[in-house]
């Protein structure tokens, strides 16, 4: 399993974007110091030596240990080692195993159409949870909030992509479109965002292990505070996310250090 690049996959070329909308969100509080703390630590996990040309084997493990610790936020932990070995059967486990598995090709349709592209991740992570006639369909309630949030992901931004991915995840994960996976969802399409934006081109870094560190407890708190759409609430969720994704970077230089090790 693996989240390949696109070829010649690179960070995106900033441009002048008149009247951001999420331009505000990085004088939050706190917000432009741990955005720019996950840059830096996703930077020095690019410059391994091992990212030369190895870095599909970082991404292999990366998504393997991404969907693990994304499934244990959703309350299913299970030890890596029975992950790796194919023993765990848990729906919730294997739907956060096949959307990881498949971030790599959805690269290019999310930046056009990324309702297409949810309503995939949910065929994927919630095939064993509900009925099938549910399975991609986000109920009436979200339309607005998806109708708001899909215009920011195909769009161009000034903030960095870890605040962009975080108000992605924050989205999905408040207004829960689909009702049931929608955890498991929120953070594959942050995680694609990432991706996609340029953060971590080439898929290595393992942010849910980031979220998964930090503990459930918090990360419901912070994304309560998110919910609450007050400033502080907020700007609490975005750091939350930036810590995440710099401890995330040093899980894949673990994995890295690892592969060098044997």
């Amino acid at each position: 399993m693996t989240i390949p690049a696109r070829p010649g996959a690179g960070r995106p070329v900033s441009r002048p974007v008149a009247d951001d909308p999420l331009a505000p969100l990085l004088d939050l509080p706190g917000v432009r110091d741990a955005a720019e703390g996950a840059r830096a630590g996703i930077d020095r996990l690019l410059r391994h030596r091992l990212m030369r040309n190895r870095s599909a084997e970082v991404s292999t493990e990366s998504a393997l240990r991404g969907a693990r610790a994304s499934a244990a936020l959703e309350g299913v932990d299970v030890p890596l080692a029975e992950l790796r070995a194919g023993r765990v059967e848990d729906p919730v486990v294997q739907g956060a195993l096949r959307t990881s598995a498949a971030l790599g090709s959805m690269q290019d349709t999310w930046s056009r159409a990324p309702g297409q592209v949810l309503a995939r991740l949910h065929v994927l992570a919630a095939a064993d949870l509900t009925d099938r006639a549910a399975l991609g369909r986000p109920g009436a309630h979200a339309g607005p909030r998806l109708g708001a949030l899909f215009p920011l992901v195909t769009g161009d931004t000034t903030v960095p992509a870890v605040v962009l991915a975080a108000l992605v995840h924050g989205e999905l994960a408040a207004v829960a479109p689909f009702g049931t996976a929608d955890g498991v969802v929120a953070r594959a399409a942050a995680r694609l965002t990432g991706i996609t934006r340029g953060l971590d081109p080439k898929a290595v870094s393992v942010p849910e292990v980031g979220f998964a560190e930090l503990g459930r407890e918090e990360y419901a708190r912070a994304l309560a505070g998110y919910r609450s759409g007050q400033p502080d609430g907020v700007a609490g969720w975005l750091v939350h996310c930036a810590l995440a994704t710099e401890h995330g970077a040093l899980e894949g230089l673990a994995v890295a250090e690892a592969l060098l090790r044997g």
